[in-house]
C-alpha cells in the first residue's frame, strides 16, 4: 500500500505545480455542466411494472368531468377538442403559468399534486365543460382562483381547453 500512498503524493504534487485553483474550479465546473446535461438521457427504471390508472384510463373517463384528477378543472377539456388529457390540441400552445390542485384517486386511495395548463391560440373549443370549484377561493386570492384566463402569458392570449398533468403524490 506504500507505492499507492506515494503514486497518488507524486500525482497530487505535480497537479499542484502545473495547475492554478481557478483552473480546478474551472474544470470543475465544465464537468458540473456537463453533468447537468447528460443526466437527463439515462435510462431510467420505472417503479413498479403494471400500468396506473393514468396510463389505463379509458377514453370516455377522460372526457367525463367525474374523473378524478378534473377536481380543480375549470374549463374545456383538451381531451374532448382534438387534444389528451396531458397534451394541447394541434395548433395551440400550452400556456407556461398554471394553476394546481389536490386529488383524490379513488381507485389506490392516494391524494396527488395535478397541474392544470391551459392551451392557448384558438377560439374556445365549446365542448366537455367543467367547472369543478373545490377548494376555491375568492378572485383576490389571484393564485387560489381557477377562473383566470391564464393564457395572458402567450403570445396569443385566446383561450381553447385545458390539459391536467399528474405531478406527483401529495405530501401529508
Amino acid at each position: 500500500m506504500r507505492w499507492l500512498d506515494k503514486l497518488g503524493e507524486n500525482v497530487a504534487r505535480k497537479v499542484a505545480h502545473t495547475s492554478s485553483r481557478r483552473s480546478v474550479l474551472c474544470t470543475l465546473g465544465k464537468a458540473m455542466v456537463a453533468s447537468a446535461f447528460v443526466m437527463p438521457v439515462l435510462p431510467v427504471a420505472r417503479a413498479s411494472g403494471k400500468p396506473s390508472d393514468l396510463e389505463t384510463a379509458s377514453d370516455e373517463a377522460l372526457t367525463s368531468c367525474d374523473y378524478w384528477r378534473y377536481c380543480a378543472v375549470d374549463g374545456f377539456l383538451c381531451s374532448c377538442c382534438g387534444g389528451t388529457a396531458t397534451t394541447c390540441p394541434p395548433g395551440t400552445t400550452p400556456s407556461p403559468i398554471s394553476w394546481v390542485g389536490t386529488c383524490h384517486n379513488p381507485n389506490d386511495g392516494k391524494d396527488y399534486l395535478v397541474s392544470y395548463h391551459d392551451c392557448c391560440g384558438k377560439t374556445a373549443c365549446n365542448r366537455c365543460l367543467c367547472s369543478a370549484q373545490t377548494r376555491e377561493r375568492p378572485g383576490y386570492e389571484f393564485f387560489l382562483h381557477n377562473d383566470v384566463n391564464w393564457c395572458m402569458a402567450n403570445e396569443n392570449s385566446t383561450f381553447h381547453c385545458t390539459t391536467s398533468v399528474v405531478v406527483g403524490l401529495a405530501k401529508n
